[in-house]
């Protein structure tokens, strides 16, 4: 009688089946991008145009205005919106920012930022809408999110390249898209949490759908719609050392250079100016999307409500 020899099975056998077969999903994938290069890569340098002037926009407006002056109205913003101590905090972070000697790539980051942001928010809540006003429009949209979350974030780079190319617009890009997925979950969970007490009654007043949308569930979830803007901030924020890998000028072009070269102080330095940067916008959102505790009124608050009492007091 023959002894079975587990080792003695053929390549591919009934036990071992991966052995003998492989999904080419990477294949694939390459093959549709080619694709897309091949016959749409005129709509995606489009896509590319509006980026770049609003990028382009954004970088020169910051750079134009001197540090200084910038410092001052952050910090007047940062007390108007979030209160004193955010503004103190605000005033003296964007100091250490210029003394460290990154103001420029400072605010080389920050256009980048606010440009994806500003993109999430254009892109992010219509979707976040969509998928609360409509569960097919979720089930559809809701593993695509999971992908894009869980999807390392190199791999969005080699599309991003392949279709775009490298530099400042598709560094913006890939941030956006790497950003702006707890935004459309966030404003979808928060039009859907608002109580159906309240949509019925506004119903019941011959409201419209897109009246109740706008006039009673919209408002009610700006909360949580603002917590996700805070979110994709900050997500953005951290995909900017990410992004530097595609030329992307700014902090993580900083913070990879002293990586790639072992020099702590320059990569340190880069990094201390992306906190510091990171921690002011998301305490100022954060002020944005919770209600103030002071019962003053938006007047009576901050260096307008310091201002305001002067100057009526003279006339």
């Amino acid at each position: 009688m023959n002894n079975f020899n587990l080792y003695a099975l053929p390549p591919g056998s009934v036990l071992n089946p991966f052995e003998g077969y492989e999904i080419p999903v990477g294949d694939w994938i390459e093959a549709g991008v080619d694709f897309l290069v091949e016959n749409f890569r005129p709509v995606f340098q489009a896509i590319r145009w509006p980026v770049s002037i609003g990028l382009e926009g954004i970088e020169t407006g910051l750079n134009a205005i001197p540090p200084l002056i910038f410092i001052i109205i952050v910090g007047l913003l940062a007390w108007q919106i979030a209160g004193r101590g955010v503004g103190i905090f605000s005033y003296i972070a964007m100091l250490i920012v210029g003394f460290l000697g990154v103001w420029e790539e400072s605010m080389v980051t920050l256009s980048l930022v606010i440009t994806a942001v500003v993109l999430c928010v254009i892109v992010g809540i219509p979707i976040g809408i969509a998928c609360a006003r409509s569960d097919k429009a979720e089930q559809i949209i809701r593993p695509i999110l999971d992908a894009m979350q869980t999807l390392p974030t190199f791999v969005y780079l080699v599309p991003v390249v392949m279709l775009f190319g490298i530099g400042q617009v598709p560094g913006a890009i890939v941030t956006f898209i790497f950003a702006v997925p707890p935004l459309i979950r966030l404003t979808n969970i928060g039009i859907r949490q608002v109580s159906p007490e309240v949509v019925e009654a506004a119903q019941a007043f011959g409201s419209t759908p897109n009246q109740v949308l706008w006039e009673a569930q919209i408002p009610l979830a700006m909360p949580t719609i603002l917590a996700g803007v805070n979110q994709s901030i900050m997500m953005a924020l951290s995909m900017v050392v990410v992004a530097s890998m595609i030329a992307v000028e700014g902090l993580g072009q900083m913070v990879l250079r002293g990586i790639g070269r072992l020099d702590i102080a320059l990569a340190s330095t880069g990094g201390i100016g992306i906190v510091l940067v990171a921690v002011m916008l998301d305490r100022i959102t954060q002020a944005v999307a919770n209600k103030p505790n002071s019962k003053l009124s938006w007047k009576e608050r901050g260096p307008i409500g310091a201002l305001l009492p002067l100057l009526t007091s003279k006339k």
